[in-house]
């Protein structure tokens, strides 16, 4: 499911990238890969999308991080989680992010991996976590990275 939603919304993105030579509000396209969503609740012979998804991105109006659930509803974060274990997740980090963050990336990512830590079944290493980061690179195009497993080691180690 979600790889048939990705492809739209990497379709959606070319488009409106061909047609005005800019990125892709990531509202924009939130709304419309919710709508693609929606549409598929109520339409006959077909079954709803069951994934749910974060829609990370960065625009005019700084990160932006969405949640776009199977019904077509759609919700702007500072930080959230999906999946097991979302309900502690989710309280853990509204106790550590706020409207005035201003924390640089290495403090997000030693707090994702704290989060992580308080639901984690088995033991977590650098080999079965992935952590992305969505960021402007040095010509202000939008990036998107997979730390590498030394530098989750790295930062795992300096919470240890």
């Amino acid at each position: 499911d979600y790889r048939v939603l990705l492809a739209r919304a990497r379709k959606r993105a070319q488009v409106y990238y061909r047609k005005y030579q800019d990125e892709i509000p990531v509202l924009q396209l939130t709304r419309q890969t919710a709508q693609v969503m929606q549409e598929f609740t109520q339409q006959g012979g077909v079954r709803p999308f069951g994934v749910s998804l974060l829609i990370a991105g960065y625009d005019d109006d700084g990160p932006q991080l969405f949640q776009a659930d199977p019904s077509g509803s759609y919700f702007q974060w500072k930080a959230t989680a999906i999946g097991s274990g979302f309900m502690m997740a989710k309280s853990f980090l509204e106790k550590r992010f706020s409207d005035d963050w201003d924390h640089d990336i290495d403090y997000a990512v030693d707090q994702a991996i704290l989060c992580l830590k308080n639901d984690f079944e088995g033991e977590m290493t650098e080999h079965n976590i992935e952590i992305g980061i969505v960021e402007k690179d040095e010509n202000g195009k939008t990036v998107y990275r997979l730390l590498p497993p030394e530098d989750i080691r790295t930062a795992m180690d300096n919470l240890a």
